[in-house]
């Protein structure tokens, strides 16, 4: 009997593969969390220990300083091009949720939205981790991304489960949830007229327990706050300190959180229960992702 991980590590794999001969400026997204992580391993095993491609980080600045040590120590480990963006304007401005001058949402879509369209687009700014002196220095290719290669996930998240592998969005990165093409078994549109935006889903059918399965198998590199440190509690996800909080749980590695994802203890628990703007959303965390939201 074949193994459940090597066919979705196949078929994402494939995906990678279709991306990559299919878009000629092609980039990944890599929030430093479980998923995308997975991804970025899946994306060295589909060329050969190297990515060929570079990875966007949007750094809202509220990021748990964990996160940002580790990124920095993988990208210099596994030589990566790592793209870092972030909205100047609004951290200047002080418009964000911490600041208290906008609710959560609103932050989420100055800080990621915003920040993210102006990456991809070309019309903000871009740093790139420098790999001699690993400082942050300023990027001067300005091409825009046509094609972006993200980590979602159809059973995390509502909004999530209607996207396609392959995602069309219009030229200003809007998504049309009634416009979508049909997929069938692993044919997949990769033709789409000059000026579409393209979001590539290769996790898409994972979930949960297949990625922490995954980063067992594979022995993956992931941020410790998944683990408990012994105050028997530690993050199922991660995103900006204020609006983060860990859950209960003694797990101290990928292979106990698998056994507790399967015991059932978190059955009744979003994944994103400790996401406080996911909490607060009435069909705006929709919205969102309509304007170009992760």
């Amino acid at each position: 009997m074949s193994d459940p991980l090597d066919a979705l590590e196949s078929r994402a794999i494939h995906i990678l593969r279709e991306a990559y001969a299919s878009f000629k400026s092609l980039a990944m997204l890599w929030s430093i969390g479980k998923d995308s992580t997975v991804m970025l391993s899946l994306a060295r095993k589909a060329f050969l220990g190297h990515v060929p491609f570079p990875l966007i980080h949007i750094n809202t600045s509220f990021k748990i300083p964990e996160m940002i040590a580790y990124r920095n120590r993988l990208v210099m480990k596994w030589k990566l091009q790592l793209i870092v963006g972030r909205n100047g304007e609004a951290l200047r401005r002080k418009r964000t949720f911490p600041d208290g001058a906008v609710d959560r949402l609103t932050c989420c879509g100055l800080l990621k939205t915003q920040a993210l369209k102006d990456v991809v687009s070309g019309e903000g700014p871009r740093h790139r981790l420098d790999l001699l002196s690993g400082k942050l220095v300023r990027a001067m290719d300005r091409e825009p991304f046509t094609g972006i290669i993200a980590g979602i996930r159809a059973d995390e998240e509502g909004t999530r489960s209607k996207e396609r592998y392959f995602s069309p969005r219009n030229e200003s990165q809007r998504w049309d949830l009634g416009d979508q093409p049909p997929e069938f078994w692993n044919q997949y549109k990769t033709d789409f007229a000059p000026g579409t935006h393209v979001r590539i889903h290769p996790l898409l059918d994972w979930r949960e327990v297949d990625v922490w399965d995954y980063i067992r198998r594979e022995k993956i590199p992931t941020v410790s706050l998944y683990y408990d440190q012994g105050e028997g509690k530690r993050y199922r996800s991660l995103g900006c300190y204020p609006c983060t909080f860990p859950v209960i749980s003694k797990a101290r590695n990928p292979a106990e959180i698998v056994v507790e994802l399967r015991s059932g203890q978190f059955k009744d628990v979003a994944e994103r229960s400790g996401r406080a703007q996911d909490l607060e959303d009435r069909g705006t965390l929709e919205d969102l992702r309509r304007e170009g939201y992760m």
